[in-house]
């Protein structure tokens, strides 16, 4: 065999390896859905929910999308005088192996920022989420700009 079949060999068998890591296939996203809260807003977000069917924990660490200037993930925190506030979660969020991990109104969501045209009721919006682990797993999330909250999973403290 010579050298330079050697090296496309090794070559392949490297790209394939890597191809594996970012191909896992241990999470799955359940019910997603994307909102703004009118038509003209600049940003919007996505609920859904992270099951990790793995055998290891993951953490969902970024996302992206052609359809915002940025994608960050973010969570709701009540502050000292009890107004809750949307902040940015840099270190992502934990998806525990054989849990799930709900991004929920209210609650962590995936926040898109400076949407680069209106969601519209019906169409989809592509979505790269990024682990830890499982590397990125690309969706298609359809906008749903009339859905309610589900109370039952609302976080209230009384």
């Amino acid at each position: 065999m010579s050298l330079k079949t050697t090296l496309f060999a090794a070559a392949t068998a490297a790209l394939t390896l890597a191809g594996a890591a970012v191909a896992d296939e241990s999470i799955a996203v359940e019910d997603a859905y994307i909102r703004s809260s009118t038509p003209t807003s600049q940003t919007g977000a996505a609920f859904m929910v992270l099951n990790n069917q793995g055998a290891g924990d993951d953490r969902l660490i970024g996302a992206r999308s052609d359809r915002a200037e940025r994608v960050e993930l973010h969570t709701h925190h009540e502050d000292a005088n009890g107004v809750m506030k949307m902040m940015e979660v840099e270190e992502g969020f934990p998806v525990p192996a054989g849990q799930s991990h709900a991004l929920q109104r209210g609650g962590d969501h995936v926040m898109f920022m400076g949407l680069t045209q209106p969601l519209e009721q019906g169409e989809t919006v592509p979505l790269t989420l990024i682990f830890e682990k499982a590397g990125e797993i690309a969706i298609d999330v359809p906008v749903d700009l009339e859905r309610q909250p589900d109370m039952r999973d609302m976080k209230m403290d009384h």
